[in-house]
């Protein structure tokens, strides 16, 4: 008993560690398997009837289920696309300019930031729809993407604020010191020093645009996104090849974060030994 008594307080941070993520993990292996799987109707799933009926037709033939699943998936991306670009150059710009330099409003600046992020999205998407009827923009792809990188510049300027702060101002210091002009030194020494903070918004803005569904809801018009397409689709019974879309749509998160802590992990052990 005392072995063992012993063994769980030693491990029990790592145990509850572990359950915690495998709690978190348990929605997307469920949906990974249903990706697999071939029900006999929209209605049926293998966890609640017949069992699984394995079958890799809903990743061969994502267009299958529908004939506007296709349409709406590729909405969706395009809309992330823009929104990420937009909102990641527009977010890091002012991430630089309220990190390096002091102006007048720099304070009111940092709160209107954050604004975004805790407003509830049922209302900055139905005060987006007031100002848009207001102004006479008809709702559609426009107003999605504007909605869009109004939320996501937020996400932007945190992420990007943070790899900011944790940089050394001595490095560019020593650049310039070494007669390096001011764009190679941004060039050469700030830009690769904040490209994962870049990089790790640009990813996390391109979610949170591809999954929002509130906002969009408000703001779209007759544009059907993903999302849009997935609550429509809930009326009727769920295509099985959502599940595929999903579950490719983790898998690539996925690979873009293991190739990023690769790359750190390199980069860590070749700074140990030099």
């Amino acid at each position: 008993m005392r072995r063992v008594g012993r063994f769980l307080a030693r491990y029990w941070v790592m145990a509850v560690g572990l359950a915690v993520l495998a709690y978190m993990a348990a929605p997307v292996v469920v949906v990974l398997l249903l990706s697999f799987n071939q029900p006999a109707n929209r209605s049926t799933t293998f966890l609640l009837d017949d069992g699984i009926h394995w079958t890799l037709n809903n990743w061969t033939d994502i267009c299958g289920g529908s004939e506007t699943i296709c349409p709406a998936l590729s909405t969706s991306i395009q809309v992330g696309l823009i929104s990420t670009l937009i909102a990641t150059v527009l977010g890091t710009l002012i991430a630089f300019a309220l990190v390096r330099h002091r102006f007048f409003g720099r304070g009111a600046s940092n709160v209107l930031i954050f604004l975004p992020m805790a407003t509830p999205e049922i209302v900055m998407g139905s005060s987006l729809l007031a100002l848009f009827v207001s102004a006479g923009v008809p709702t559609g792809f426009g107003t999605i993407v504007i909605a869009h990188v109004m939320f996501c510049i937020s996400f932007v300027v945190v992420t990007v604020k943070a790899r900011l702060a944790g940089m050394d101002p001595r490095l560019q210091e020593a650049a310039m010191d070494l007669y390096a002009t001011p764009f190679a030194t941004f060039r050469q020494v700030t830009l690769p020093l904040v490209m994962p903070g870049i990089v790790a918004a640009a990813l996390l803005s391109f979610s949170l645009s591809f999954d929002d569904y509130i906002i969009t809801t408000f703001n779209s018009g007759n544009v059907v996104t993903f999302p849009l397409f997935v609550w429509g689709a809930n009326q009727r019974g769920i295509p099985p090849q959502v599940n595929a879309i999903a579950s490719a749509m983790f898998l690539i998160a996925f690979v873009f974060v293991a190739i990023g802590q690769i790359r750190n992990a390199r980069r860590a052990r070749r700074a140990a030994t030099s």
